[in-house]
């Protein structure tokens, strides 16, 4: 008997029907198509409207598209975990929202709060469960609403950012294949550079929060791109250099959509050309905890059993790290 891994099997997803285009956007505020698109990179990137409905709508629908695609009983799955800087409200989480309303009753769900890097956080713990034998099927799910926390009239924010939501299956593997291992980091002093400042304990809601226009992302964007430039990089060849990886060994890097620039930084690092790189954040713009798990359903069908995968992620914390994984199954044979 092998040793136990978290196999990726199945990957939903759900985007909002409403999309932001960048002449849209130059009419909200000073800014352009260009101008955009040289330095992030993104065409248009889907919103989420419609009255009192928050994350876990975007999250109900992504695992609905997961269990339809796997002909799955929700009452199998064992864990919930949801990653997300944009509950739909502090308690109950997000993840207790998504799994009662998509019909997950056996299962125990929580959040986790790791920003961009809120996936990979999310996946190794919920591998973990797998890997112990405590739990059999997993669901880890990425979603946020940043449209409900961005301020459309700052010009070095309000393009960056979408809604969307995307879940992954774990299940217990004994032939090799799965989560292989984790790089993961945190520090506390990048808080400045990328922050919301109320809406939690330190800063309540008040007039004065509301006036200041505190509830709101606030971002230093080039101490953002030196620091995700050189950490996401780094760990993604730590984990190359960790198991002997060469460019040809990598199927795909799956990396974070926050800019393309950083994006292309991190490939030149791994000796990567951008065809192995999944990339769609011309399309969905940056949806934080989403991105990752959103690269893994578009380019489901183009995997197969076996490719090895880099995931990495850079995010407001600072949070960042790589997650090395030999991908389960054929994407042509899902749904």
């Amino acid at each position: 008997m092998g040793k136990i891994r978290a196999a990726i099997t199945g990957v939903g997803a759900y985007l909002p029907d409403y999309l932001l285009t960048n002449d849209e956007l130059s009419r909200m505020v000073d800014t352009s198509d260009e101008w955009i698109m040289t330095r992030i990179g993104i065409k248009t990137r889907h919103i989420l409207k419609g009255e009192a409905l928050g994350t876990s709508y975007m999250g109900v629908k992504a695992v609905r598209n997961l269990l339809e695609k796997k002909n799955m009983n929700p009452e199998e799955i064992d864990l919930v975990i949801c990653a997300t800087v944009t509950p739909d409200m502090f308690f109950p989480s997000t993840g207790n929202l998504i799994a009662g309303e998509a019909g997950c009753k056996k299962a125990f769900a929580y959040d986790v709060s790791a920003a961009c890097s809120g996936f990979l956080f999310a996946l190794t713990t919920a591998s973990k469960f797998v890997e112990t034998g405590t739990c059999k099927k997993v669901i880890v799910v990425g979603a946020d609403k940043m449209s409900s926390i961005v301020d459309y009239t700052d010009r070095k924010t309000c393009p960056i950012f979408g809604d969307g939501a995307a879940a992954v299956l774990l299940e217990p593997d004994e032939e090799g294949y799965g989560v292989i291992d984790h790089i993961l980091h945190s520090d506390g002093t990048g808080a400045p550079h990328l922050y919301m400042k109320a809406g939690g304990s330190r800063y309540p809601a008040s007039e004065e929060t509301i006036r200041n226009n505190w509830h709101t992302i606030t971002q230093d964007g080039q101490a953002v791109f030196k620091a995700a430039v050189s950490n996401m990089a780094d760990v993604s060849v730590e984990m190359m250099e960790r198991y002997n990886l060469t460019s040809d060994d990598i199927r795909y890097l799956v990396p974070h959509q926050a800019n393309l620039r950083i994006i292309d930084a991190t490939a030149n690092r791994m000796g990567l050309t951008r065809n192995k790189c999944m990339i769609n954040i011309d399309r969905y713009g940056n949806t934080t905890a989403a991105t990752i798990p959103l690269c893994l359903y578009d380019y489901e069908k183009e995997l197969k059993r076996g490719d090895k995968l880099i995931l990495a992620s850079f995010g407001g914390g600072y949070t960042w790290g790589s997650v090395y994984v030999k991908w389960a199954y054929d994407g042509e044979s899902a749904k």
